[in-house]
């Protein structure tokens, strides 16, 4: 742990006076560096919050075990979701950033940490942009979500989050009250450059 307890290694830049706060999750193998371009092409004048995932598979970072390809530790992703959530409430408080809106936005296992948080701690985070994001958690406790804003992109080729556990996610979500946008591409596991404009169009609205 830091001196200041921020636990996390972390990337941070002020933004404009009143805009968001952007919390970037990176993909497994990324890191606070990475992701930090993700935030600059959807808010250019948003503050920048980028913590490195705490776990590591075979040298690369991610923000929670998982025993196969899609098949994940749901134990350890319900854990690590509590230590982001307590994460964000630290450096909310040692930034002065308690008063801003707070949104994820995550890409491929950062967005599926931004999803757990979204269903798991609604007092935390109530608005996030997912990228490639899927249902992290089978069957998470019932939350009411109404308010929470969720926008999301996949790709209706994408091996790595199939479209049966994207509409999970959605349905999930929607059933508890959320709002969701849900935009699709004709791609797979990736970031597309129209996905990347309707994002910042929902982020201004």
């Amino acid at each position: 742990m830091t001196s200041n307890g921020l636990f996390l290694r972390h990337g941070f830049a002020e933004g404009e006076p009143g805009s968001p706060v952007l919390l970037l999750l990176h993909g497994t193998g990324g890191g606070p560096e990475d992701i930090a371009v993700l935030g600059q092409r959807i808010a250019p004048s948003a503050t920048l919050l980028a913590p490195a995932g705490p776990v590591s598979e075979n040298g690369a970072a991610r923000w929670f075990r998982r025993h196969a390809e899609g098949v994940f530790d749901e134990a350890d992703v319900r854990e690590r979701t509590e230590e982001l959530a307590e994460f964000v409430r630290r450096a909310r408080e040692h930034y002065g950033l308690t008063d801003r809106r707070i949104v994820a936005a995550g890409f491929s296992n950062g967005a599926n940490i931004a999803a757990a948080m979204t269903l798991l701690r609604p007092d935390v985070l109530s608005e996030a942009v997912l990228f490639a994001a899927m249902l992290p958690v089978g069957d998470p406790p019932w939350h009411e979500l109404t308010g929470s804003r969720v926008w999301m992109s996949n790709g209706e080729r994408d091996p790595m989050a199939p479209l049966p556990a994207v509409d999970r996610l959605t349905g999930t979500l929607r059933e508890r009250g959320a709002e969701v946008t849900a935009h699709r591409h004709r791609g797979g596991h990736e970031i597309t450059g129209e996905a990347l404009e309707r994002a910042a169009a929902w982020l201004n609205t």
